[in-house]
């Protein structure tokens, strides 16, 4: 029974993270920009590539926005309508090697367990309470908040031109927005997810849709 509970509790929390991709702006396809807001973070809101959202809003290369703007989620010329927005509900094919594969990469936490996939096109890595949270690879931090429903304590890393790890549900965060980190530096402690359990949910996504985070990761026994 208590098992039953537990994979029905981490089900439904699947189902929810899989659904937290909004694909609904504030009104007709559009987003009003608050508080704790960047590009990155829209982008990654709404299954966008962070450069797309740029260039439709007319975004200078420091991707710099301000609370209260509003920005298109859509090419102005072919706007879709509301109805037609769809989440990124597949994820890219893991072989050959990804682009981006010529960086060095690290599990983002010690394992406990065999990674679970998640619908969304991450995975989850259940660990203890407080553990160390890993930078996957080299790069930049690009956000961090709590600001995107359903990832809960949020950091999100920038590598190369095209590349975005996500590592949800920490704590204690000990990075910031804009600063460079190094291949397997702490960023954080691990958190609760839903199931009230200690859990990092991983992701990583090129040009703004979910890759297989396994094709990067090292293969252990």
């Amino acid at each position: 029974m208590r098992h039953t509970r537990s994979i029905c509790a981490l089900s439904l929390w699947c189902l929810l993270l899989g659904g937290c991709a909004n694909t609904r702006g504030d009104e007709g396809g559009v987003y009003v920009v608050r508080a704790q807001d960047t590009v990155y973070s829209i982008a990654w809101r709404y299954g966008l590539d962070f450069r797309d959202l740029a260039r439709w809003n007319h975004i200078g290369p420091d991707f710099r926005i301000a609370v209260g703007q509003t920005l298109i989620l859509a090419p102005a010329a072919a706007a879709p309508p509301l109805k037609n927005l769809k989440p990124p509900s597949s994820i890219a094919p893991a072989r050959p090697a990804p682009s981006g594969s010529a960086l060095p990469w690290v599990w983002p936490t010690d394992r406990m367990s065999v990674p679970q996939a998640v619908a969304s096109g991450g995975i989850l890595l259940p660990g203890r309470m407080g553990q160390d949270i890993r930078a996957a690879s080299l790069g930049r931090v690009v956000y961090n908040g709590s600001g995107i429903r359903g990832y809960g304590n949020l950091i999100i890393i920038k590598h190369g031109e095209n590349l975005l790890s996500a590592y949800a549900h920490t704590r204690e965060s000990l990075v910031h927005d804009g600063q460079e980190v190094a291949l397997g530096q702490v960023i954080a402690h691990m958190g609760e997810g839903a199931p009230q359990k200690p859990v990092l949910y991983f992701e990583i996504r090129r040009n703004g849709k979910p890759v297989d985070p396994l094709a990067f990761l090292p293969v252990t026994k």
